[in-house]
């Protein structure tokens, strides 16, 4: 790593995202993602929400069960229209996900280090920024005490390299829409196409 990040990032989309274990290149990928959907879910619900632009059909159905089968249990659709919501119960991962609120990503369990860095891939610039939040070591304090021209100790205090999750940018704002279940609406499908035949 050759330089300093300081822009801000959606959070969730790259430590949160990753945990689902979905490879790249998938046909559907979220257009965003947020940890906290306002009076709906908060931060003790350890929700992870993605939200993509789509309309619910076959698709977007064949993507969620060819993708999301072992999630379905611990997942819930929402259909807007032109954009499906689909909300993940990351309670597995209730460590990590505390650690994710505080801005301590050095403290991800080692399993979620290892699928965030796999996601990423070894190389690149944002693979090796990941890297650097993820294990900031002697020399990486270093980078930053000289970048934001502060005493190394202080650096070496907070430890951390990445600013902690914004909560405003971190909430989905949106009215509460009707769930969908995936498997009986799939079903339903069936039954029309075979009352059409």
């Amino acid at each position: 790593m050759r330089g300093v990040y300081t822009e801000y990032f959606q959070k969730s989309k790259v430590f949160l995202y990753p945990l689902l274990r979905l490879k790249k290149g998938i046909d559907f990928v979220p257009v965003e993602t947020y940890c906290f959907w306002d009076e709906v879910y908060d931060h003790s619900d350890y929700k992870f929400i993605c939200v993509y632009k789509t309309k619910l059909n076959e698709a977007f159905i064949k993507f969620q069960l060819d993708h999301l089968p072992l999630l379905h249990t611990r997942m819930e659709h929402h259909d807007l229209g032109d954009e499906q919501i689909i909300v993940f119960d990351l309670s597995d991962y209730k460590h990590d996900y505390e650690k994710f609120l505080e801005g301590r990503y050095s403290a991800f369990g080692i399993d979620s280090k290892i699928a965030i860095l796999d996601f990423f891939g070894g190389q690149g610039r944002i693979s090796s920024y990941v890297k650097s939040f993820l294990t900031p070591d002697e020399d990486l304090h270093k980078l930053y005490a000289e970048y934001f021209n502060v005493d190394l100790e202080l650096i070496e205090h907070v430890h951390e390299l990445c600013s902690k999750p914004d909560a405003i940018k971190e909430t989905l704002y949106y009215s509460y829409p009707m769930k969908i279940d995936l498997y009986n609406f799939k079903k339903s499908l069936s039954l029309e196409n075979k009352d059409q035949l």
